[in-house]
Order: C-alpha cells, then structure tokens, then sequence
C-alpha cells in the first residue's frame, strides 16, 4: 500500500483538486486497493471548507467526482502515513520542511514537477490568486500521470 497526501496552502484549491484528478486515475488503473490519496493545507484558514468553487466548476466540467473532499490542516500524524508528500510551490516546500517531525520525513516532501526532469523546481501557481483553474487543471495533467506511474512501479 502506498500513501499520497497532496498539500498547497489552504487545502481548496490545488490540493483538492490534485486530490479528486489522482483518485479518479487510481481508480481507472484498478489501484484503489493499492493507494491511498488524501490532501491537506499548511494553513487552518479553510478548515472545514468544500473545494473553491473554481476547483469545483473545473472538476465538474470533467466528470470528477470530489463531494468528500474538506479543507483540513496538516498533522504530524501524515507525515508517518504519507509515502509522498506532493506539493505546489516553494512556500509550501518550506512550511512542510518545518513542520516535518523527522528528517527522513522531509525526504518524502517533492514539488508536483519534480517528477518532470526538465521542469523540476517548476511551481503551480495558486488559482485563488490567479483565478486560472483551468491552468492548475493543465498542469496537474502533465504532472499526475507521472507520479502514477512512479508510484505504481513500487507496488
């Protein structure tokens, strides 16, 4: 079984929306037995909240499902869960770095295109700033597929 804790800043908009495309991926592989996909904010600010309404427009626009997704705040208790920590920008690379309880943990902390080799380092930009989910959803696109298939080869 591996473990994927996706984490942006307040868990409504490119964490969710990482979240909801992964599950639905996982789920068409036949792997839903095999990962296990949750998401989280490095901020409590939306804690409790639904998805962003442009994350929601964007994933019902294509057929994804996200109804049980909430805004929660990271735990110490995910980092010992998470097998992958992915992440959408330096700000949250850092804060995540901080908050790890073990150095091992920090190891396991990689930004989404990390799995590109020629776009490593790249950030997705925060939509609720940029009002651009269709962008975040384009980028997720090219960056998801990869970490399935990473993934998938280790179980």
């Amino acid at each position: 079984m591996k473990h994927v804790l996706f984490v942006c800043l307040g868990n409504i908009a490119r964490s969710t929306m990482a979240e909801a495309m992964f599950t639905k991926m996982v789920k068409e592989a036949g792997l839903e037995h095999k990962i296990e996909i949750d998401s989280a904010g490095t901020s409590n600010e939306e804690t409790g909240n639904h998805p962003h309404q442009g994350t929601q427009n964007v994933l019902q626009a294509h057929d994804i499902p996200f109804d049980w997704i909430r805004a929660r705040q990271i735990k110490t208790a995910d980092f010992a869960w998470a097998d992958y920590i992915l992440t959408m920008d330096q700000g949250n690379v850092w804060s995540l770095k901080r908050k790890a309880p073990k150095p091992e943990d920090a190891k396991k902390i990689n930004l989404m295109y990390d799995i590109l080799p020629d776009r490593a380092g790249e950030e997705i930009p925060d939509p609720w700033y940029t009002h651009r989910f269709d962008l975040t959803f384009q980028q997720l696109s090219e960056t998801l597929p990869a970490w399935l298939e990473q993934i998938s080869a280790e179980l």
